[in-house]
């Protein structure tokens, strides 16, 4: 038998993958996405917009992000999804528009970029003088590379960093609280608690949702899952509310230990130097910042080629791109993805502008399937009366609405923000276009997307 015929052994579709990921692998993968570049990027960026209020805006973001995954919770509890959000996309919004949604799922992986460049940096404020694109590029190998060993291995190792990750937030967090005054800490007297009103701290709820957001990226593992219509909704409601609660310690210490204005847009290293010994400086920059973006970084790769799967087996991209190694790693499209993480490094492309180049086209994608949710008792009336988050159609109906008022305001907010920058909005209406045009020609071509989701009494 040839090399290359072994090769076609190993499969190439979502269903060729071992379906090993339990409840405890699915906290850590979303764990992992939620922390990272969000807290450890954007904390600053909180700060600067609403002062020492950063702590309840994590909270409010949090409650935004999850009414934005009602639709997923809900639906996931009734379907496996072997590719996804993608396939969720193809079910709910039509076959030609899952091609749409595979286009712009490829451009937002340009996030792997951001959260290597966001590594590198605290890389850089613990060992100084090291060039920070040799950095970036670098851990964007290091974990793309571990993907192709496939995900087992992936998912052990993010079990073991995401606690020491948690370890190291609490840490910041139990030092830092006897500096912070709390005498003063919610005055306004020095005008530096919702410094600018309504309008700043809804901006800074906006930019956050970057960093409650991600639970759902499991539901982009569900191929790979051992029961991901009871394990998927639990994980994502539970892995949000706890680290929001996280999150609002940090920030209670990042905005109240030194003046606000010496943290708005700065790192949490600056607070950390302050209130942490040296060793746990250490600990902190390692096992916090570091290891936050290590796994979110590994928590996209833990998930993103699935989707890619899906979409290579249905057409919209070739079939042979999704073709598994022996380890049952899609070899080709990870290759692909390190060209998509490393591209914007070379092009010395911003943390802030990749952020903003995906994130309104996450709020555009995210309407859609809150639009087209409300299909789910009409198409799956089975699973749905089965399910444990099963709701009156009328509660059904106004909790999505709920979900596109939500969606709505943070969009408003975070055009309103980079319109200083019509570039940027200019790259999201491009994006659109070609994601739009290139799937109606593959449509016209006869691409139809497959039947890629399961009943739970299936698995």
């Amino acid at each position: 038998m040839s090399a290359q015929t072994q090769q076609k052994d190993f499969g190439s579709s979502t269903k060729d993958l071992n379906r090993t990921l339990g409840k405890k692998d699915l906290m850590g993968i979303a764990i992992g996405q939620i922390i990272g570049a969000g807290i450890m990027s954007m904390m600053g960026i909180a700060i600067d917009y609403t002062g020492r209020s950063a702590n309840l805006a994590f909270m409010l973001s949090a409650v935004f992000t999850m009414c934005t995954f009602f639709p997923s919770i809900f639906i996931s509890s009734c379907i496996r999804m072997r590719g996804g959000l993608y396939t969720q996309f193809g079910i709910f919004a039509g076959e030609r528009w899952s091609g749409y949604y595979g286009i712009i799922y490829i451009i937002t992986k340009m996030t792997l970029a951001m959260y290597s460049l966001s590594f590198a940096q605290y890389f850089i404020a613990l060992v100084p003088g090291v060039p920070e694109k040799v950095v970036a590029i670098a851990v964007a190998t290091f974990f793309i590379g571990l993907s192709f060993f496939g995900v087992d291995l992936a998912s052990k190792i993010q079990n073991l960093l995401v606690v020491a990750l948690i370890s190291a937030l609490l840490i910041f967090a139990i030092f830092g609280f006897p500096y912070v005054d709390f005498g003063t800490y919610f005055s306004n007297a020095d005008g530096l608690f919702l410094p600018n009103g309504a309008t700043g701290f809804l901006t800074a709820v906006a930019y956050l949702g970057f960093a409650t957001g991600g639970a759902t990226v499991i539901l982009d593992a569900s191929a790979e899952c051992k029961d991901p219509v009871r394990d998927i909704p639990f994980v994502i409601v539970v892995s949000t509310t706890g680290v929001a609660l996280l999150y609002s310690l940090v920030a209670t210490v990042a905005s109240g230990v030194l003046p606000v204005p010496e943290v708005a847009n700065q790192p949490l290293t600056l607070v950390a130097q302050k209130v942490l010994p040296g060793p746990v400086y250490i600990f902190f920059i390692v096992c916090g910042a570091m290891f936050a973006l290590a796994t979110t970084l590994n928590s996209q790769m833990l998930s993103a080629p699935k989707p890619l799967m899906q979409i290579c087996e249905d057409g919209w991209l070739p079939k042979s791109f999704a073709t598994l190694n022996s380890h049952k790693a899609p070899y080709k499209i990870l290759a692909a993805l390190y060209v998509v993480a490393v591209l914007p490094i070379i092009l010395d492309l911003q943390i802030g502008q990749i952020s903003s180049m995906v994130q309104i086209l996450g709020y555009v994608n995210n309407f859609i399937l809150a639009t087209t949710a409300a299909k789910l008792p009409e198409l799956f009336p089975e699973a749905w009366e089965k399910s444990k988050f099963k709701v009156p159609t009328g509660t059904l109906k106004a909790l999505l609405w709920v979900t596109r008022i939500v969606i709505l305001i943070q969009a408003s907010f975070m055009i309103n923000s980079i319109k200083a920058n019509p570039m940027l909005l200019v790259f999201n209406a491009l994006f659109l276009v070609i994601a739009v045009g290139y799937s109606g020609i593959r449509y016209k071509a006869g691409v139809r997307p497959t039947v890629s989701y399961e009943f739970a009494d299936n698995d």
